[in-house]
């Protein structure tokens, strides 16, 4: 709001707002920065608006400045507002722009007011000794950044830049800004490089572990790395998918439900994605719809090309350029995998669009890789190439030709068929690589690159060749991995074990903790309803070898699930840890069913149940969340990063942290404890130790007298990696391994 004693500007440029202009519109790209010798970069506090020269004369445009005056820019919540005063110009004006249009448009309007079109007008970006030019196509959102001080050149005139509005602490403004460069640091290329990974012949081929590898080897080889997932169903997400359908559903920072892939970017890369890393069909055409619906395509016929591959194409671009590692810089290297097989229909858009997008950011600056398979048949074990010469043949067909051909196989590809997968498939015999089966995932990076994929890939790119102790230390992981031999024996109860993937973040956070603990991991899977005593009458033997396997383990850990099958299966096994003294693991759900029990058992609330599978108990110590839908089921779950406070650091679950008094951990529930019992649990014994920051949710609970009974309301397994383990999973491996806990 502006005071009453607030005089307009004469005279007002730029776009007008109103009237059905979409001012969030995305553009269909955010340009590299145009840079003189070096980059700048860092963080500095934006300086008082000054103006260097004096108010006498009035020299040429591009000679010394001689002109006083002032920039002010306003970012907004849909806009950006710049303010120049100059002597240069009869009278103050004011340009406003959507946050998506480009600088060069400002620039058009600041040199028609000025009345020379040839006058130099530039936006500088100053750290020190240090000076960039930001690129005229740079966009409004990313231009006006806080992270070094700006100037506006104009002819010989240099105005320093006032940076104000309710976005100026916005993360948008950190995701582009120059960066340094001195001699002794990487040279980084000056536009982004893309590596596209297909697949062919079936799905479920490693198209997701060929693509993290290579990411992995990229960020090894001394570049920043950022990954996206195409996936062609319509689906919004996979939040709403069932585990039997596609595996896990892997939740990311900022509260997106991705598919599993995204896990092992993260996990291999190690990287902190976001929702719009995830692509999918029901995102593109909602985009798309919604424009068409405000009106933004004025009354053109919206079609799949160009309309749904553009939105593809800007949508890649886009995030692209944005950071996944923590800096502040845009990455060097995007890696997209294209889910699915070739030749799907859903997926002919995304093909279609990237086959346009090779040509619009360069065949240069484009590697394609292709996962095949190479079936061994008969007795003699012949290497069939027929299926991948038939899938690269209906790539080539849709307007891609592969660089790299990864060839899935049960052992190493002989010489001959190498060479017949290069005449058939146009594709160098030392870029055809066969992807047998190796003893640990680890090694497949290093399989990859002992092929010499690497430097071919880097040599395809112009990329130069760095080292980093990435992948010696990436090495030493997996000798690590194939040399452990004590075992120790966890059993994971849950409700989809029939299908591995739904637990893959679970299963990978339980084999990082053992790396760390220095065992030898075997997972003891065990169907949940195969413990309630219903099994005993149908399948007697399903029931006792169930509680077999349960009895013989040295930990169990009971992850998280939705809907009533198999709960009470899940609160027998809680209630075998905390009764015999095996360590135990809740999370989520194993959370929740764990103070069932308790309550049950301790308490004697003999009906104490949770509102999701009693709305009529007496005790519900589990409660629906107030503020969660109920008719919408789709991202409406308390999701993504939140944070938990530790009542004490003396805690278990705080030292096992660090000694932290917080931390942030992802969530994905919609049920919670219910706060009105917390007291009864924590003077019996069963103690919450973590709750969030008003301290109205349960976080974490632990039991007195108990080698190891933790509970976690939230999903720790989504922020494991190989070489950092997440501390609860650490805590169970080292107690079930009879390792002393910290």
């Amino acid at each position: 709001p502006r005071s009453a004693s607030h005089q307009p500007p004469a005279r007002s440029r730029g776009r007008k707002f109103g009237r059905g202009k979409n001012l969030l519109a995305i553009v269909p790209c955010v340009p590299s920065l145009v840079l003189d010798q070096s980059w700048a970069g860092g963080v500095d506090d934006m300086s008082k608006v000054t103006t260097k020269g004096n108010k006498s004369g009035r020299p040429s445009m591009n000679g010394t400045c001689m002109h006083s005056g002032s920039v002010q820019v306003k970012k907004l919540r849909e806009h950006v507002e710049v303010n120049v005063q100059s002597s240069l110009l009869d009278k103050p004006r004011m340009y406003a722009y959507a946050l998506s249009e480009p600088l060069e448009k400002f620039f058009d309007s600041l040199r028609e007011d000025l009345g020379d079109s040839a006058t130099t007008v530039e936006l500088e970006c100053t750290l020190g000794e240090t000076t960039a030019a930001v690129s005229p196509k740079m966009v409004h959102a990313y231009a006006w950044g806080t992270g070094s001080a700006r100037a506006l050149r104009v002819g010989g005139c240099v105005y320093e830049v006032s940076l104000a509005g309710d976005r100026v602490s916005s993360a948008i403004d950190m995701q582009l800004t120059p960066r340094k460069r001195v001699l002794s640091e990487i040279n980084r290329p000056r536009g982004t490089k893309y590596v596209i990974v297909t697949g062919g012949v079936v799905s479920g081929i490693g198209k997701g572990v060929t693509a993290s590898s290579v990411g992995m080897l990229i960020k090894a080889a001394g570049y920043r790395v950022t990954a996206i997932k195409i996936d062609p169903y319509i689906n919004m997400d996979a939040g709403t998918m069932s585990p039997f359908e596609h595996g896990e559903v892997f939740v990311l920072d900022d509260g997106g439900e991705a598919d599993l892939d995204l896990g092992n970017y993260e996990r291999f890369i190690d990287l902190n994605l976001g929702r719009d890393n995830n692509v999918t069909t029901g995102k593109i055409y909602q985009h798309v719809l919604e424009k068409e619906r405000k009106g933004d395509f004025l009354g053109k016929t919206v079609q799949v090309v160009p309309h749904i591959t553009n939105t593809i194409q800007e949508w890649i671009e886009r995030i692209a350029h944005a950071p996944t590692d923590g800096k502040r810089n845009a990455p060097d290297v995007c890696v997209i995998e294209l889910g699915g097989t070739v030749g799907d229909i859903e997926s002919m858009p995304f093909i279609e669009a990237i086959r346009q997008f090779q040509w619009k950011v360069g065949r240069e600056n484009c590697a394609f890789f292709h996962v095949s398979l190479v079936p061994v048949v008969g007795a003699v074990g012949e290497e069939k190439t027929k299926p991948t010469q038939h899938s690269v043949q209906a790539l080539r067909a849709l307007g891609i030709s592969p660089d790299f051909l990864m060839c899935r196989s049960s052992r190493p590809l002989d010489s001959k068929t190498k060479e017949k997968l290069s005449n058939f498939c146009h594709v160098p015999s030392d870029q055809c690589l066969g992807m047998h089966d190796v003893s640990n995932i680890y090694r497949v990076p290093l399989l990859i690159e002992e092929e010499g994929i690497l430097d071919s890939l880097l040599a395809k790119l112009d990329l130069e060749r760095h080292d980093t102790p990435l992948l010696a230390e990436w090495n030493s992981l997996a000798d690590l991995v194939d040399s452990l031999s004590v075992e120790v024996r966890i059993a994971l109860v849950g409700k989809y074990t029939s299908l591995e993937d739904s637990y893959l973040s679970v299963t990978k956070a339980l084999n990082h903790a053992s790396f760390a603990a220095e065992r030898k991991l075997e997972i003891v899977w065990i169907d949940a309803t195969d413990l309630e005593p219903e099994m005993e009458q149908k399948d007697a033997s399903k029931y006792t070898a169930a509680w077999q396997g349960l009895k013989a383990v040295d930990g169990i850990l009971v992850p998280g699930g939705f809907g009533d099958r198999g709960v009470e299966g899940k609160i027998l096994a809680a209630k075998f840890a905390r009764e015999n003294k095996v360590p135990y693991f809740g999370i989520c759900l194993g959370f929740q069913v764990a103070v069932i029990e308790y309550a049950r058992t301790v308490l004697g609330w003999k009906d104490a149940h949770s509102a999701e599978f009693d709305d009529e108990t007496k005790h519900p110590v589990v409660m629906y969340m107030p503020e969660i839908s109920k008719t919408h089921m789709g991202g409406t779950m308390r999701l993504g990063s939140r944070r938990c406070v530790f009542k004490t650091t003396k805690c278990l679950a705080s030292r096992l942290y660090g000694g932290v008094t917080a931390i942030d951990e992802r969530h994905r529930h919609r049920y919670e404890v219910n706060p009105q019992f917390v007291q009864q649990f924590n003077q019996s014994g069963l103690e919450f130790v973590g709750q969030d920051v008003e301290g109205e949710r349960m976080e974490v609970f632990e039991l007195k007298g108990h080698p190891y009974f933790v509970g976690a309301q939230y999903h720790p397994e989504f922020k494991s990696r190989p070489g950092k383990a997440s501390p609860l999973f650490y805590g169970l491996l080292l107690a079930a391994s009879k390792q002393a806990l910290p």
